[in-house]
């Protein structure tokens, strides 16, 4: 009897077994030794130091004025999701059908969306590592199997097509790209994304750092094909982490069932919300502008003292806003680096580990703080590599 109770009292195996988000754990102990008084420096977490646009905030709250508070469609406001298709005319030159486009609480809640509409249990994602830490979890608790390869840093860490083609079974669903790359910044060369998209398997592009580019372009996987999806929000360029907006556009055959999974669990995005990303669409470029020169300026100062102080980088991040470097001459175990580095320097990083196991033996840094922060944390870095 008391075991009967204890099963039915137990978490579900997946709930569980889901690894934690190690720079949010970070993070969450940064704040915890803040709390004490202790004076922490975050080049953690991936979140601008910049407000959110004015025009943004003005737009949002102009609609919870004019009593916009309500429901909106699954799909989206009407006026996003034109925004968002010339918005898309506009950065590609490719013209997407309004019936392709679907608003979502953010990009993570778009890939859930859409992988729990692409993938069935034993289906296969390919991606490679180092990867953003979320994605392999995403296909294993939808009851996938992320097939993960190694992306090397003489390579500049870029997904090769010939070693993609090596890993394509009948079970393969999907291949999973990030470019401009978290966390390594690599931007996908044009050729490599359209060798990618001849492969066969449907290709999943998370595009949320387009728009935080310093070297080349980014380009789209829909320029070179229509059976893809798109995931892209406005989190990273407009400087609205909090304000969970994202999109998808997806093959018109996945919409439907995307949509109806949407109706079911958060059933629309918040409608004020959604004004905002109007708003941002519309009337934001000068702030991306703006903030684009801001992070090239912290780029290429990091760039230089990380040379300085051990820490140095092989290629220079290209789009994003972060810094991968091996550390692997200091420890091969980055999460207790990264945890001594937290405790004696008083600097928050995010190790390498939490990318996969390409990722091991790197640490993560970010110069989305400002130039006060980011001269700091390195000077304390500084400090802490020459003890």
């Amino acid at each position: 009897m008391t075991a009967r109770k204890k099963n039915r009292d137990t978490a579900t195996e997946r709930s569980l077994n889901i690894p934690s988000f190690k720079v949010m754990d970070i993070l969450e102990k940064s704040q915890a030794m803040e709390a004490r008084g202790e004076r922490i420096v975050h080049l953690e977490i991936g979140e601008p130091d910049f407000d959110t646009p004015d025009v943004v905030k003005e737009a949002a709250i102009e609609a919870i004025r004019a009593g916009r508070t309500k429901y909106t469609h699954s799909l989206g406001l009407d006026s996003l999701r034109r925004a968002i298709r010339a918005d898309f005319l506009n950065e590609y030159g490719v013209e997407v059908s309004l019936d392709r486009i679907m608003v979502t609480a953010g990009t993570s809640n778009g890939l859930q969306l859409l992988l729990a509409a692409l993938i069935e249990k034993g289906d296969e994602v390919i991606m490679g590592t180092p990867c953003y830490s979320c994605y392999p979890n995403f296909v294993s608790y939808l009851g996938g199997k992320p097939v993960m390869i190694k992306v090397r840093e003489e390579e500049k860490f870029e997904l090769k097509p010939e070693e993609v083609r090596k890993k394509i079974t009948r079970r393969t669903k999907a291949i999973l790209v990030n470019s401009p790359s978290n966390p390594t910044g690599m931007v996908m060369s044009a050729k490599t994304m359209e060798q990618l998209a001849q492969l066969g398997p449907i290709v999943v592009s998370d595009e949320i750092y387009h728009g935080l580019v310093y070297e080349g372009r980014a380009p789209s996987i829909l320029e070179f094909t229509d059976r893809a999806f798109v995931i892209n929000g406005f989190s990273k360029r407009y400087a609205m982490t909090g304000w969970r907006l994202g999109y998808i556009i997806a093959p018109e055959q996945y919409v439907r069932p995307m949509q109806k999974i949407q109706q079911n669990f958060p059933i629309s995005v918040n409608s004020f919300v959604q004004w905002g990303g109007v708003a941002a669409l519309e009337k934001g470029g000068d702030f991306v502008r703006k903030a684009v020169k801001s992070y090239d300026k912290r780029r290429l100062y990091m760039l230089e003292r990380l040379e300085e102080i051990g820490l140095p980088v092989t290629h220079p991040p290209q789009g994003a806003y972060y810094f991968f470097t091996n550390a692997s001459r200091l420890s091969k175990d980055s999460l207790m680096l990264t945890m001594d580095i937290l405790e004696k320097a008083k600097v928050a990083v995010t190790p390498g580990m939490d990318f996969g196991p390409g990722g091991e033996g790197y640490l993560r840094l970010t110069y989305a703080n400002s130039m006060k922060e980011i001269k700091l944390g390195l000077t304390r870095l500084e400090g802490y590599l020459g003890k």
